[in-house]
């Protein structure tokens, strides 16, 4: 309900009176959507003067909607202004997209008188609203100036409420009009309230409250106290009765009517009523959820452009709700679009991003009603991986060169250089992309053709080079001196590739020939020699490491031969790294050696390609893309706790070679912090008792132990004082010299190493300190110890001095011999413990330790009990009337316990069942009333300790009978009941619709006394002795039978039923519907 607002001045009651009729009526339900501050420009109260226009403007900030707003104009509660739009009312709306700033206006034509009250302007968006109201007054031109000058006077204090009291219905709508009430049907129904005093319940001593309050999972009671205890009651939930079950639980205590709802849940918030008879009282129970805490936090991400990325939380209840937020922008499934999924799995909630941006980085926080937590996001480029690089070709002229690689993006594009100078394609050199792979290919290759080929991914800082080498032998006849004849001279290119042939071009006539081969002249197979009319070749396809060697080659011609010693050298990529291990870890670093290749392709190596992977995935991340020379490397931005495996290539002038065995796994983790707190528990004269914290970081690879290192003062050299590590955060550092002062300090071991030492500030002095005795009684054993007969006695009690004092037990001041009891001594407590406990076990108990002249006891009171005798005699001394009374005595064995009191139980000597009559009665007598008269009833008592009920009871040695004594019964005067009464239908006639051609009835039940006359009408006319229908009175019940009815037998059917005392009356309809005709196939 808005507040109207009146222009007065502050302070004024006139216009904060109203206000109160904000106050929720029932029956109208609460708003639905939150109330939030959107208007940024909200109308405002004004004077309007008579045949003028006016204009009222408001303005919504939407930054923070997701969808747009909705606005309505309304005057007083209900009316709607939207539907009044026309010449006289006119409605405008702009928007800003810069500001993002709806501005809303509305315009009235020519006021007049009507348009005088309160005005109220509410935007809506899903769930938010906001609501704002202003006050519009009509003033003729006359009186402008006189109204002007008449607010300027101070206003009077009045209560409005007063005056609505006292004035008459009539002028109810002129007084609030005066004071700017604009909700009249509001005012009265406070007024009403007010006027109405609250009427007594005559069914209710106390009512409900108006509300009551409950957290989820735990139970409530609604009480009420009724003024009759036999009153029948109901409990309703919403409406609707509520049955007892598990789940409710009704009780009644005395005039108290109690419901327990047990373990509540959001579906018991909701309205109770308590009905008795026609009254009623009511309440509601609001449920209260726990906050909902997050018990595993977010982490930090760190990842690559186009992977998926998960934000995983786990709270405190399955099924909560949880708001995800980027920079402080709420993410939701209307406004994440296919860009984020959000997925709940029981307690955990994951917020996935499909493939990761740039745009994506930021910080993202999840937030519940107990808690919240952020994470941040990195996101890089993709780092491009080569799967397959550019390999140097050496070929020969008229052949084909091709340049291949492959990558891990498919999509990335890329451009060829030759020297620097961008390759375009053409006939002779053809550029494809297909997949992952791209490919450059040159025909018919030419001298000029050869040079450094590059291949460079577009957006990547990242090139892959090879050389194209052109092969040519090449034969010159130089002629020799003083003969006719010639000599040859033999220039080669030295092949480079295994998979290459090697070729010498040269005259028709050429012979090849290795040491200790014969001559090759195979023209077929894979080492060959191939000749044509000007050109005679020696191939070797697919070179093998045995290839290589010295090979000479003849030439001869009809001028003679020449002879030239060549050299062939057969290169390869090399083979993979050996032994590749981790030989340190850091918390997020690892340090990594390996071996060169036991064959290095009979190339240099140039470096080496590292690649790590987490243990159980198939992902190998590069860890660098230029080469690395050395044999150790330094793995760093690795998650701490998380194992790791590594793997090296080796690569060579040719290329890389395959990958190294994986090394053993490794788990980048730091040495703890030091140790805290060390101190010094105890000294003797060659130990040293040492105590400390665990350090304060530990991390993931926790503490596999301590290590504790002494020295003497002044000395540097540290002594271990324990061969393996202690898990333990104390130790006794043992043969120590006497006398000597001495330094301890302590580090943590893990995986990682050793943590910083925490050291002693202070040094020791090596020498005993005599400390007197002390026993440390625990608070339990200061007062009376009692056992159960059977059970175990184990007493634990520390006692303190130096040296280790000597300990004696007594009982009852006699020293402690018994075999049943036992005793264990160390330096610093000892133990008394009995395994079956007895009643001769219990006495008083003392402990005494000595050292030397100085000495400490304690006393210890054990009392062993059980369960005590019958009393005895149990006897009848009296009976009078309906009553009985008992006496006995206490029973000889009281268990060796105080007797707490007495249970006494009768039972009557025709069923001879036994009940319970009284409970702990301390007294040795009793008085059993309300026995049944002419009964004989026998009495039996069990005594009671700290143990229980005696197992046997004792039982009366007489009875009690109960006489009957002489009663007369008067029975009441016999009134004759009134059973007149007028006729009233018990059951109403019913709507029917039946087929014509078929005997119908139609039914009613009537009761009435005399008994009434039977009437019945169709269409309001009465049915005389028409045979067609059949009228029968069974016992009330009326029957009308109609005989095949037809279509014209359809209409009103009416029953009356009359007697003197008056009439009743009841109707139905009957519909006749004509037969289906019968269909007949041929």
């Amino acid at each position: 309900m808005p507040e109207p607002q009146k222009p007065a001045a502050k302070g004024d009651k006139t216009a904060a009176a109203p206000a109160d009729i904000t106050e929720h009526v029932p029956g109208e339900g609460p708003q639905q959507s939150e109330l939030t501050g959107l208007f940024v420009v909200k109308p405002e109260s004004a004077t309007a003067i008579k045949g003028k226009d006016i204009s009222f403007v408001a303005q919504v900030d939407s930054s923070k909607l997701t969808r747009k707003p909705n606005m309505k104009w309304l005057k007083g509660k209900w009316l709607d202004l939207g539907s009044k739009a026309g010449k006289h009312l006119q409605f405008k709306e702009s928007y800003d997209r810069n500001t993002k700033i709806y501005t809303y206006e509305m315009r009235i034509i020519k006021v007049v008188d009507g348009d005088a009250g309160g005005y109220r302007c509410e935007v809506t968006s899903k769930d938010k609203c906001d609501s704002c109201t202003f006050e519009v007054s009509v003033q003729d031109r006359i009186h402008q100036s006189i109204h002007l000058k008449k607010q300027e006077e101070p206003k009077e204090e009045v209560d409005v409420w007063e005056i609505l009291k006292a004035a008459k219905p009539c002028d109810y709508e002129k007084i609030a009009f005066q004071y700017g009430i604009t909700d009249l049907r509001g005012m009265l129904k406070r007024l009403k309230k007010m006027k109405v005093e609250p009427k007594k319940s005559d069914a209710f001593l106390r009512k409900l409250d108006p509300a009551y309050s409950v957290d989820k999972g735990k139970k409530i009671q609604l009480t009420v106290e009724v003024a009759d205890p036999d009153a029948p009651i109901k409990w309703l939930k919403n409406g609707q009765e509520i049955k007892p079950s598990a789940k409710y639980v009704f009780e009644s205590v005395g005039n108290k009517r109690i419901l327990t709802i047990n373990k509540c849940n959001l579906s018991d918030d909701a309205a109770y009523e308590c009905v008795i008879g026609e009254e009623k009282c009511f309440t509601e129970v609001f449920v209260k959820e726990p906050p909902i805490t997050i018990t595993k936090l977010l982490d930090d991400v760190h990842t690559v452009v186009g992977e998926k990325v998960e934000f995983e939380v786990e709270v405190s209840e399955e099924g909560a709700s949880v708001k995800w937020m980027k920079d402080g922008v709420e993410l939701n499934r209307e406004t994440a679009g296919s860009k984020y999924r959000f997925k709940k799995d029981g307690k955990r909630h994951i917020l996935i991003i499909n493939e990761a941006t740039k745009e994506d980085i930021g910080m993202y926080h999840v937030f519940t009603n107990g808690g919240e937590s952020k994470a941040e996001l990195e996101v890089e480029d993709k780092e491009l991986e080569v799967l397959q690089s550019i390999a140097d070709l050496t070929v020969k002229a008229a052949e084909q060169a091709v340049f291949k690689c492959e990558v891990s993006d498919e999509k990335v594009t890329g451009k060829w250089f030759k020297d620097g100078v961008e390759v375009q394609p053409s006939d002779h050199i053809k550029i494809t992309h297909v997949g992952r792979t791209h490919k450059l290919t040159i025909d018919d290759v030419k001298p000029s053709d050869a040079g450094d080929y590059t291949f460079v991914p577009d957006g990547y800082a990242l090139s892959l080079s090879a050389k194209l080498n052109f092969l040519e032998i090449k034969i010159d006849y130089v002629p020799r001196q003083g003969k006719c004849c010639c000599s040859l001279i033999v220039c080669a290119v030295l092949v480079q590739y295994c998979s290459q042939s090697w070729l010498l071009s040269g005259p028709s006539l050429l012979t090849l020939s290795r040491p200790m081969w014969q001559v090759v002249a195979e023209a077929e197979g894979r080492v060959r020699v191939e000749s044509r009319k000007a050109l005679s070749s020696f191939v070797i396809e697919g070179a093998e490491k045995e290839d290589e060697g010295h090979y000479s080659i003849t030439v001869t011609n009809p001028a003679g031969e020449d002879k030239a010693e060549l050299f062939v050298k057969i290169v390869d990529v090399p083979n993979p790294p050996e032994n590749v291990k981790c030989t340190s870890v850091g918390e997020d670093s690892a340090m990594i050696t390996w071996d060169p290749p036991a064959f290095d392709g009979g190339v240099p190596i140039k470096g080496y390609l590292m690649e790590r992977k987490k243990v159980g995935s198939s992902r190998w991340t590069k860890l660098n893309f230029d080469v690395f020379e050395s044999t150790t490397y330094e793995a760093k931005k690795m998650i701490e706790g998380v194992l790791y495996e590594m793997r090296v290539f080796a690569v060579n002038g040719i290329g890389i070679s395959q990958p190294s065995a994986n090394s053993k796994p490794f788990m980048p983790i730091a040495p703890t912090s030091e140790p805290t707190r060390l101190t010094v528990d105890d000294v003797t004269d060659t130990t040293c008792a040492l105590k400390w914290r665990p350090p304060e970081k530990i991390g993931a690879g926790g503490i596999d132990g301590y290590i504790i290192e002494y020295c003497k003062e002044g000395s540097d050299q540290w002594v271990q004082a324990n061969e393996d590590p202690v898990s333990k955060t104390q130790y006794r550092v043992k043969g120590l010299p006497v006398g000597e002062k001495m330094l301890f300090r302590v580090v943590a071991v893990n995986i990682a190493g050793r943590s910083p030492p925490t050291i002693l500030s202070q040094a020791v002095t090596i020498r005993e300190i005599m400390e007197h005795p002390k026993i440390r009684l625990p608070r339990h054993l200061r007062t009376k110890f009692i056992k159960v007969v059977g059970e175990k006695v184990n007493l634990f009690i520390p006692f303190q001095g130096k040296p280790r004092p000597i300990v004696t037990w007594f009982k009852d001041g006699i020293l402690l011999e018994d075999k049943t009891v036992g005793t264990r001594t160390s330096d610093v407590d000892t133990i008394l413990f009995i395994r079956s406990a007895e009643r001769i076990h219990s006495g008083k108990y003392t402990l005494s330790v000595q050292i030397e002249n100085m000495s400490d006891s304690a006393d210890i009171d054990i009392q062993i009990v059980e369960k005590p005798g019958p009393p005895i005699p149990v006897r009848v001394t009296d009976v009078w009337g309906f009553n009985a009374a008992l006496e006995w005595k206490p029973p000889k064995d009281n268990g060796n316990c105080e007797i707490i009191g007495y249970t006494i139980q009768k039972s009557d000597m025709k069923t001879k069942e036994w009940f319970t009559v009284y409970e702990h009665n301390r007294r040795p007598s009793c008085t059993v009333s309300d026995l049944v008269m002419g009964n004989e009833y026998s009495f039996r008592v069990f005594s009671e300790n700290i143990c229980g009920l005696s197992d046997e009871p004792g039982i009366s040695k007489n009875t009690a009978v109960i006489t009957k004594t002489g009663l007369v019964h008067k029975l009441p005067p016999f009134k004759e009941m009134d059973i007149n009464c007028s006729p009233k239908f018990t059951a109403p006639l019913v709507d029917r619709s039946v087929v014509a051609g078929y005997t119908t009835a139609i039914s009613c039940a009537v009761r009435g006394h005399p008994k009434p006359q039977i009437i019945w009408m169709k269409n309001n006319m009465i049915i005389g002795e028409d045979p067609k229908f059949r009228m029968q009175n069974n016992q009330g019940v009326l029957t009308l039978n109609i005989r095949k009815a037809s279509l014209f037998d359809g209409g009103r059917y009416s029953c009356r039923a009359v007697n003197a005392h008056g009439q009743a009356e009841v109707e139905c309809k009957l519909e006749v519907r004509g037969m289906q005709p019968e269909l007949h196939f041929p």
